[in-house]
C-alpha cells in the first residue's frame, strides 16, 4: 500500500508530510489533494523545524439528575450542581481520613446526624462519605480547585486500595519468620541441653531450698 492509499483508509482531519526528498514530497501533497478535493482534509508539508500547530474540538458530556435535569439549558448557559462519584474501597475510615491528614492541611470529622452516617470534610469543599465495607463515595460542587482537590482524594484512595493486599501478605510472613525464630530457639536451646547433660539427664533448680 502506497502511502496515498493509506491516507484514504481513515480519513483524517490533518495530514502532516514530514522525512522526506523535498520533490518527492511535493508530488505526494498535490496527489492527496487531489484525492481529498471533496473533503475538509488539510495537507500540511511543513519545512525542518517549523512548527505546525492544530486545532481540535472536544465534546465533554455529564448527566444531570434532580431539578438540575427539570429544564433543558439554552447554549451557553451555565448550569452548577453537586458532582458525586462512588470509588471502591474495602479499607478502614479511619485509615483514610489519617492518611488524608498527613498529606492535606483541613480534614474535619461531620456529625453524624448532618452526614447520615461516617463523612469528613476535606478543606471545607469535599466531602467524603462511608457508604459500605466497599465503597465511599465524594461529593463536591465543580469548580477549578474542588476538582484538584477531588482528584487527589482519589488518586490516594486508589493508592491505599492497592497497598492493602501487600500489607495483608507482610503481615503473614512477619507471623511465620517469628514462629520459625522461637521453633530454631527451641531447637538451640535442647541442643545445648542435650550437650551438657545427655539424652536422659536431669536438670535440677534449686530455688530458697524447693527442688524441680
Amino acid at each position: 500500500m502506497g502511502k496515498g492509499e493509506q491516507g484514504v483508509g481513515y480519513l483524517p482531519p490533518n495530514i502532516i508530510l514530514v522525512h522526506g526528498e523535498a520533490n518527492e514530497m511535493g508530488r505526494l501533497k498535490q496527489k492527496l489533494i487531489t484525492q481529498f478535493a471533496d473533503r475538509n482534509t488539510k495537507i500540511i508539508s511543513p519545512k525542518n523545524f517549523q512548527s505546525v500547530e492544530m486545532y481540535f474540538n472536544s465534546e465533554k458530556m455529564a448527566k444531570t439528575i434532580g431539578r438540575l435535569a427539570e429544564k433543558t439549558p439554552e447554549v451557553g448557559e451555565t448550569v452548577s450542581g453537586l458532582l458525586r462519584i462512588t470509588i471502591a474501597y474495602s479499607g478502614a475510615f479511619g485509615v483514610l481520613k489519617h492518611r488524608l491528614k498527613q498529606i492535606l492541611e483541613s480534614v474535619e470529622s461531620l456529625p453524624d446526624e448532618e452526614s447520615e452516617g461516617p463523612a469528613f470534610r476535606v478543606h471545607e469543599r469535599l466531602t467524603v462519605k462511608y457508604e459500605s465495607e466497599r465503597h465511599i463515595s465524594l461529593h463536591w460542587r465543580p469548580d477549578p480547585i474542588s476538582n484538584m482537590v477531588s482528584d487527589s482524594v482519589v488518586a490516594l484512595v486508589l493508592n491505599i486500595s492497592r497497598e492493602i493486599p501487600k500489607v495483608a501478605v507482610e503481615s503473614e510472613e512477619a507471623t511465620k519468620t517469628e514462629e520459625e525464630n522461637n521453633k530454631k530457639a527451641e531447637k538451640v536451646i535442647h541442643a545445648l541441653l542435650v550437650s551438657l547433660f545427655g539424652e536422659n539427664g536431669k536438670l535440677v533448680i534449686s530455688v530458697d531450698g524447693n527442688a524441680s
